[in-house]
């Protein structure tokens, strides 16, 4: 019988297609005629070039923005791998929906749909206002002792994630950012990225939320655990195995809106080290899906590092930062848009009325 999650996927997935070379092409030739000269925008012109052709059409501001942070709490936290209590989830959730966290400031600022989701977190919210309530479970099980989630709760979350994606396409939203919020959850995105890219725990596994170095060598320690009780062998080859044992519900969601919002032909500005644990999650379940993911920045973590290799990604910018929650993806988004606006307003040479260069 197929796994639940397995089918899951498969529907998610039915149809994906690689963004449009044609429109790609088309968006390049159109750059080199700006009054610029050619590539002299750098990275710019491979990000609006590659929302042509993921859009397959020319991109126009402003762009609908949207970010999503999945909380939920981890089983993990008992081995003692985070410098904060697993209390900090609720409390942060509680602080994203009062405005008061980095990534509500940034979200306000630069006109951001900010979605707060409840995928796991260890408490009961209720009816507390402006929750996406997605709850499967009061948390992930210790995956040093045992699976992180069942596969029918692996179904679940995954399933959420393309749901709240596919309700921000119908309401028009054209670039969603993926964020979380779980503590713990950067012992999850090492060990994710020790499975699927055969790095050591020594070299996946960071900092996270600021330990010292005997916590940090307890970590990498309890990583390499990890690793060794679900898997016999490096890469392993079944990501949905990989996210069942040593993931976390947010991370089951953001995998699934990544892979959703790729089926419907939409871009996503992935965050950092957990958002783009996902990213790699879903790219193994679906290669196609890697032409519609942009990469906010490059997080300090180095399993970050690590991934963003992997997926073969260039970061849009690179300031050391580690805190999570979507923030450094919505930071990128005005420099998408900057962009975008330049494709759109700039002048061509044979408009302007200015000479082309001649070698």
């Amino acid at each position: 019988m197929t796994p639940l999650s397995e089918s899951v996927v498969l529907d998610i997935t039915y149809g994906i297609e690689a963004p449009d070379e044609l429109w790609r092409a088309r968006a390049r030739t159109h750059l080199d005629t700006l009054t610029k000269p050619l590539g002299s925008l750098g990275h710019l012109e491979d990000l609006v070039s590659q929302l042509a052709a993921i859009c397959r059409a020319n991109p126009v501001v402003p762009l609908s923005k949207a970010v999503y942070v999945f909380a939920a709490d981890h089983g993990i936290t008992v081995e003692g791998v985070s410098a904060y209590p697993s209390a900090v989830t609720l409390q942060m959730v509680l602080n994203f929906l009062s405005g008061g966290a980095a990534i509500s400031v940034l979200a306000r600022l630069h006109g951001v749909a900010l979605h707060v989701v409840d995928m796991g977190v260890d408490t009961d919210f209720q009816d507390v206002a402006g929750l996406h309530h997605r709850k499967v479970r009061r948390g992930t099980r210790n995956m040093l002792r045992e699976p992180a989630m069942t596969d029918g709760e692996l179904a679940q979350a995954i399933r959420a994630g393309a749901e709240l994606a596919h309700e921000a396409v119908a309401v028009g939203h054209t670039v969603l950012a993926v964020g979380e919020m779980g503590i713990g959850n950067t012992t999850a995105a090492s060990a994710i990225t020790c499975a699927l890219t055969g790095a050591s725990a020594l070299h996946a596994t960071g900092r996270g939320t600021g330990l010292d170095g005997q916590a940090h060598k307890r970590k990498r320690c309890v990583v390499d655990a990890i690793i060794n009780k679900h898997f016999t062998q490096l890469p392993v080859q079944s990501p949905l195995d990989v996210l069942r044992c040593v993931g976390g519900l947010e991370i089951a969601a953001m995998t699934g809106m990544i892979l959703a919002a790729a089926r419907s032909r939409t871009a996503v500005m992935i965050d950092g080290f957990i958002s783009t644990a996902a990213a790699s999650l879903a790219v193994a379940m679906e290669p196609r899906t890697c032409g519609y993911l942009m990469a906010g920045h490059r997080s300090k973590e180095p399993g970050h590092r690590l991934l963003l290799e992997h997926l073969g990604l260039n970061p849009i910018l690179d300031l050391e930062m580690r805190l999570g929650e979507g923030s450094g993806a919505v930071l990128a988004m005005p420099i998408l848009e900057s962009t975008v606006a330049l494709y759109t307003q700039m002048a061509t040479f044979t408009s302007a009325g200015v000479s082309e260069a001649s070698v």
